[in-house]
């Protein structure tokens, strides 16, 4: 084939064939005229870039800190660099940096980004004795000091572009940064001749950027870089430094982004009189760069470079608008005012895209932290980023007394999100028919935004409404947790008292038989159908303990269900009395064990329980648990525990995995999502994990399992004693046709820090979901009508579910 570009592959080009483009893409392209090759380029790049972009463009919220203006080198374009008697002072002093870097986290940015000029102290003696009045030896000492002093200070992460560095400096620099950057610009030797746009800039010679670059690699330094054009270089070498900076990409993995940035002439320089990078050249560079670094590369053009003709930009190819800040210009380029985010927001949107805020530290590289980022940074990392790699917006986290966000739809933007994406209502159309879905269909719904999240939301909601029509229901239980001493470590799990876990809140204990049985009989007096009885796996306990447990609340209570045991204890019990789980199931049965919980799952990926429940059955162990009660004829419910390590994928795979058992076995119940509470939990205190899932991912959770569980798992349960009832109110819209159980004494998750009680009244869960227009409806464990008890009003039609003075 002649053509440079393959129309249907959609991979990226070769060296040869991207440099066929500099000679005549005309030709390359086989088409009549050069318009026509431009419109068919950015075509190409846009549904390159649309392979892997989920609908979204991102930007990161930051503040821009000149640290200094000085410089040794003086490029004939550039205003940001001053000769000493032209400022104030050489740098900027403790105090001003602080004093910018804590407006910007007032003003809820997440980075801070220092820009200055390369080693002034190579050429300025009034750099020098700065540097020494301020107590350094040297620029890039001073750019290190006032990171950590950011950072420490105020949370914010730095983001480090000091140019040219060696291998010390570059490695005292990841200690207090998430990532660092300087522009290639150009391979062009040609451009530091005399008369040229670096002719006496040391430091833009390509040898010796090019060695920086590959020295952060060798560094696992994640690193920001492009080109610039329009300075006087040819489309060819344009091309040629692109190819050059994916050569360094593919041996090192490091770069994050390619910036295709515009020259722009300033009065005041050398090149104040060359006009400005043609438009059409900027988005024959952006196409031509997608084209090059494929799907996945995030390619970013500043958006305050070309005010007015955005669209055009993202037609072009691009995934990101770069740093935008609420609080500082672009120092750089001061006459180019930054647009405001709300208006970035709606011409995104315009152009079909979502505005989603992203971290310095791109996704690709948040998810493999102990590789790319110093371990000082990791904690705060984790905190403000969601299940994506992107930046955390809400202040939400399950289990506190904080509102969920209003506007979920729109990411927080008053811009109206773009319609809902080709792909998502295919997998939705699919999903409806009772398809089953594959990973990435499922990986890609729980990444939804916009309109494409509403359009989720409303599915699961409609076919929850052709499954269990207006009707929400609810279970009057009572939790029984007989011991919280635990032989394991769970590392998410605040419950359990063990040699790692005794400095958590509350003592040990343990509750004898009597005690549990006394608990279960004050159960029932008060109305319930269910006890629910979990525990740590005490070391004492063996298979007996549980059925001895068992057999004497069946005894005092024969109409009491017994819903109890997870399939660790389960695993754990048959172990210790050398039975297999088969035989063991059924003593169980036979001792009046009516029901399992489907709890210990946690996520049904081993990567995962390798990280937070190393100790804890394996995936298929656990699986295999459940699918052996269901052929003693033992029903189950299921559970995810999500929101801490794990991300969309891992999700998916659970979704699958419970799905193909259903459908092999049928005797699931329902499906309950358990989003992490973070507060106490030792994975997070320790700075391991994220905070939790964000208020969107928890609604997803419930709406995308409502679709990929669909036809073989037809309930859905909204916990709120995760959720609180904002929360459990969305998740009804979203799905879910069921609050879970009254509880009574649910304690595990409030030990995790929860503070949404230990009780919800029928009385309450009517009112909650009588809100929303359905009909509450009290159920026994199996979704059944509960017998009427003498002494108890306890009518589907009524609420009151007290015990008769």
């Amino acid at each position: 084939m002649n053509s440079a570009i393959a129309p249907l592959t959609m991979q990226r080009l070769s060296a040869e064939s991207a440099l066929a483009l500099a000679d005549n893409e005309v030709t390359a392209l086989k088409l009549d005229s050069s318009e026509s090759a431009l419109a068919s380029l950015m075509s190409r790049a846009a549904a390159m870039r649309d392979q892997a972009d989920d609908g979204l463009i991102t930007y990161s919220r930051k503040i821009f800190i000149p640290l200094t203006q000085l410089c040794r080198n003086v490029c004939h374009y550039c205003t940001f660099a001053q000769p000493p008697r032209t400022l104030d002072q050489p740098f900027m002093s403790p105090e001003q940096v602080l004093e910018i870097a804590r407006q910007g986290a007032a003003a809820g940015c997440n980075e801070a980004l220092f820009t200055l000029g390369d080693k002034p102290e190579l050429r300025y003696r009034a750099a020098r004795e700065a540097l020494v009045e301020l107590g350094y030896e040297s620029t890039a000492e001073y750019l290190i000091a006032m990171a950590r002093l950011v950072f420490e200070e105020t949370g914010l992460l730095p983001h480090l572009n000091p140019g040219v560095m060696d291998e010390a400096e570059l490695l005292a620099c990841r200690e207090v940064s998430v990532s660092q950057g300087m522009m290639l610009e150009s391979v062009s030797e040609r451009l530091c001749e005399k008369g040229e746009a670096h002719y006496g800039s040391p430091d833009k010679k390509p040898a010796v950027r090019l060695r920086t670059l590959r020295l952060a690699g060798e560094l696992n330094i994640p690193y920001t870089s492009g080109i610039l054009i329009g300075i006087g270089e040819t489309r060819r070498e344009r091309i040629e430094s692109l190819l050059a900076l994916r050569d360094i990409q593919d041996q090192y993995g490091h770069i994050q982004e390619i910036i295709i940035q515009n020259f722009c002439a300033k009065p005041g320089t050398l090149m104040a009189d060359k006009p400005d990078a043609p438009f059409k050249e900027l988005l024959w560079t952006i196409a031509v760069a997608r084209l090059i670094f494929g799907p996945d590369m995030p390619v970013q053009t500043p958006p305050n470079l070309n005010e007015g003709i955005l669209e055009k930009l993202i037609a072009a190819g691009i995934s990101d608008w770069g740093g935008v800040s609420p609080i500082t210009p672009d120092f750089v380029n001061p006459e180019k005012p930054w647009p405001s985010l709300e208006k970035l927001a709606q011409q995104s949107a315009e152009a079909g895209k979502v505005l989603v805020e992203r971290l310095p530290i791109y996704p690709v590289h948040a998810f493999k932290l102990g590789k790319w980022i110093d371990p000082a940074l990791h904690k705060t990392l984790l905190q403000g980023m969601d299940s994506d790699g992107l930046a955390r917006r809400d202040q939400w986290n399950p289990g506190s007394d904080i509102q969920p966000p209003n506007n979920t739809r729109c990411e927080g933007w008053q811009a109206e999100a773009p319609k809902e994406s080709a792909d998502v209502r295919d997998i939705i159309e699919r999903a409806l028919a009772g398809e089953r879905l594959d990973e990435p269909d499922i990986t890609r719904l729980f990444r939804a935004r916009g309109n494409d999240f509403q359009a989720i939301c409303d599915a699961a909601d409609t076919l929850r409404s052709e499954l269990n029509g207006d009707t929400v229901t609810y279970a009057v239980n009572r939790n029984i947790n007989y011991t919280n001493i635990c032989t394991y470590t769970c590392k998410f799990c605040a419950f359990s008292k063990g040699k790692t876990t005794e400095n958590l809140r509350g003592k040990p204990y343990v509750l004898d038989v009597k005690e549990v049985v006394e608990r279960s009989e004050e159960a029932w007096r008060k109305g319930a159908t269910e006890v629910c009885l979990q525990g740590g796996i005490h070391p004492d306990y063996t298979g007996d303990t549980y059925h001895e447990i068992c057999a004497a609340i069946h005894e005092a209570l024969p109409d009491m269900h017994i819903h109890a045991f997870s399939p660790l204890e389960i695993s754990q019990g048959a172990e210790t009395l050398g039975l297999s789980l088969e035989q063991y199931l059924t003593r169980m049965k036979e001792a009046g064990l009516n029901s399992l919980p489907g709890t210990a799952a946690e996520i049904l990926d081993d990567e995962v329980r390798d990280i937070i429940c190393p100790d804890k059955l394996k995936t298929d162990e656990w699986l295999e648990v459940i699918e052996t009660a269901h052929k003693v004829g033992i029903r189950t419910t299921s559970t995810i525990m999500f929101g801490h390590v794990d991300r969309p994928e891992h999700w998916a795979r659970h979704l699958l995995r419970l799905r193909d058992l259903q459908a092999r076995s049928g005797g699931i119940t329902e499906f309950v999502p358990l989003p992490f509470v973070p507060m106490e939990a030792p994975i997070y205190r320790r700075g391991k994990s994220r905070r939790g899932p964000t208020f969107r991912e928890s609604v997803l959770m419930h709406a995308v399992s409502r679709l990929a569980l669909y036809p073989h798992i037809t309930n859905i349960q909204a916990s709120w004693v995760k959720l609180g009832e904002a929360g459990v109110t969305a998740c009804l819209q979203a799905g879910a046709n069921d609050m879970g159980g009254t509880l009574m004494n649910e304690s595990i998750s409030r030990a995790a820090g929860a503070s949404h009680g230990q009780e919800m009244t029928p009385e309450r869960m009517a009112a909650v979901i009588e809100s929303l227009g359905r009909n509450a409806k009290q159920r026994t464990t199996f979704y059944g009508d509960p017998q009427q008890r003498a002494g108890f009003i306890n009518i589907n039609n009524s609420t009151d579910c007290q015990e008769r003075v």
